[in-house]
């Protein structure tokens, strides 16, 4: 049976920059990634792009967001465009219900979003973990057996599941090198992608912070698929 992944961020990029071994994992094994985003991006920057409108770079991070989605194998997109930066401002009802009504529609037995510092401590990020948890918690998606959360850095000793991304390097490249408007952040985190190959890339790292009503479930995991029941 195919099963259902759904990626809940803030902004065109997150699912890059974080999961883009797993999202490409997923549709490879003939299952589905389906990727909201509660944003349009248009508060960043442009990067090289040059100076522009909010609404134009919203645009430009539209078309980002789908190519990129092409690259990962991302079977469908759906975006929001409730405020970039602006996340805090909207009430957590608003959020709440979005995200518990995109999960019900595509029936998605697993969610992956921020961890509680959001990764980097971006305000938008947090409000995302915030929401997502109260979704799953409450059982407003009755499809949904686990949350994981991506995580870097120290979290990383908490993960269940670490991709390394073997013969995945390329297509990790191409995937961030899509979202051309967001090249100088990309290289402040990951370096210029023209280095490479080989690219250096961090392991992904995913923390299983809920499973059927379980919290923190100690396991480790060779796939996000382990322990799914029928």
């Amino acid at each position: 049976m195919t099963r259902t992944v759904g990626f809940i961020y803030a902004h065109p990029d997150d699912e890059t920059f974080g999961c883009s071994y797993l999202i490409r994992q997923i549709a490879d094994s003939g299952n589905k990634a389906v990727l909201l985003t509660a944003t349009r991006g248009e508060a960043g920057k442009s990067g090289r792009l040059g100076a522009m409108t909010r609404e134009q770079l919203a645009e430009i991070r539209d078309q980002e967001l789908q190519r990129a989605g092409d690259i990962l194998g991302i079977a469908e997109i759906e975006q929001l465009d409730l405020g970039d930066g602006k996340l805090r401002e909207v009430k957590q009802e608003v959020l709440v219900d979005n995200i518990a009504a995109f999960l019900n529609k595509h029936g998605a037995e697993i969610v992956v979003t921020f961890p509680a510092d959001g990764i980097s401590g971006h305000p938008d990020h947090i409000a995302i973990h915030h929401a997502v948890n109260k979704v799953v918690f409450s059982g407003a998606c009755s499809s949904v057996q686990k949350l994981y959360y991506n995580v870097m850095g120290s979290a990383g000793s908490e993960a269940v599941l670490e991709l390394k991304g073997e013969g995945l390097q390329e297509m990790k490249a191409k995937a961030l090198a899509a979202h051309e408007s967001q090249i100088l952040s990309i290289e402040r985190v990951f370096g210029k992608l023209d280095d490479g190959p080989p690219w250096h890339f961090a392991p992904e790292l995913f923390q299983l912070v809920w499973e059927r009503g379980s919290f923190n479930p100690a396991k480790q995991e060779r796939s996000i698929f382990d322990g799914l029941m029928n």
